[in-house]
């Protein structure tokens, strides 16, 4: 069995065997390696041939590496944008003290192999958006974008099999609780009223726009940002994934002119657990560009 760990804003997500199953982040403090076996209960533990997982920012390296060979989780600091509550730290060190086969899939930042031009930024994007790319591209083909929309947006272009680069959540589109600083929000970071992750835990849409407003704000900006993905890879096919996928893809289909493939918040975990067998099983030496050092 291959399994897939999606360290996500609200949850931890599970994927192997064809099940998925998912533990709020504050609950997953009490994560046992046992709960596991909740994606086959008819297995034991020496069944797990591989696992991937994915760990908060991912920022301390840049290719997908044995979870024993991390130093400080894969993180240059644990300070930084999201709420930090525990539950990923202790699934994070349950695999790794497990001794099973683990591989942490890293972010995509100023170290990775992505296209130049997006290290104008620190970071493109978090871990489990390769795991959800790896998925798209299993549905799409070679040539795709991919736009992951819940609690935060962020899209990444994948061309030829490789990731190209892509917008983080802090930069550009809005999700529904966090965002980029604007105006505003930098003045009160001035003025000492918040601290920079406060303003960017505040800056989604459920907070500064009324209701009837959100969805199609969120549907705007997710347009634009495929939009201008596409700029480098014209015609590619775009996938929605996330909580508000479907909420938003009306929207994005009127602006685009195309509808795009609506995938479901389960898409993580699951490309997360086919990288685990491509890497365990198939002796993969690298995953949409990115290369795998075990």
């Amino acid at each position: 069995m291959f399994i897939g760990i999606d360290h996500g804003t609200t949850a931890m997500r599970f994927a192997g065997n064809g099940t998925c199953f998912k533990i709020p982040r504050k609950e997953a403090t009490g994560f046992q390696l046992t709960d596991l076996l909740r994606l086959s209960p008819d297995m034991g533990l020496d069944t797990i041939e591989g696992i991937a997982l994915t760990y908060s920012m991912g920022d301390n390296f840049s290719s997908i590496t044995r979870i024993q060979h991390l130093k400080n989780r894969g993180l240059i600091s644990h300070e930084g944008a999201g709420e930090h509550t525990g539950g990923g730290t202790r699934v994070f060190d349950e695999v790794q003290k497990s001794g099973l086969p683990a591989v942490a899939i890293p972010g995509l930042h100023r170290g990775s192999p992505t296209d130049p031009r997006f290290k104008a930024y620190s970071h493109q994007a978090s871990p489990e958006k390769i795991g959800i790319a790896y998925e798209v591209v299993r549905h799409l083909g070679s040539d795709c974008i991919v736009c992951d929309i819940s609690s935060n947006t962020v899209s990444l272009l994948v061309k030829d099999g490789r990731i190209i680069g892509g917008f983080d959540a802090c930069l550009f589109a809005p999700g529904r609780v966090h965002g980029a600083l604007d105006l505003d929000a930098i003045r009160s970071v001035d003025f000492g009223e918040v601290s920079a992750n406060e303003a960017f835990l505040q800056a989604g849409v459920s907070r500064n726009l009324p209701q009837d407003q959100q969805i199609p704000a969120l549907a705007m900006f997710a347009a634009m940002e495929c939009a201008s993905l596409a700029l480098l890879a014209p015609g590619s096919p775009v996938a929605l994934c996330g909580s508000l996928a479907e909420a938003v893809e009306p929207g994005v289909t009127e602006l685009l002119g195309n509808r795009p493939l609506v995938l479901d918040e389960w898409t993580a975990a699951r490309g997360l657990s086919n990288i685990a067998k491509a890497v365990f099983e198939e002796s993969a030496t690298g995953i949409l560009g990115i290369p795998v050092e075990l």
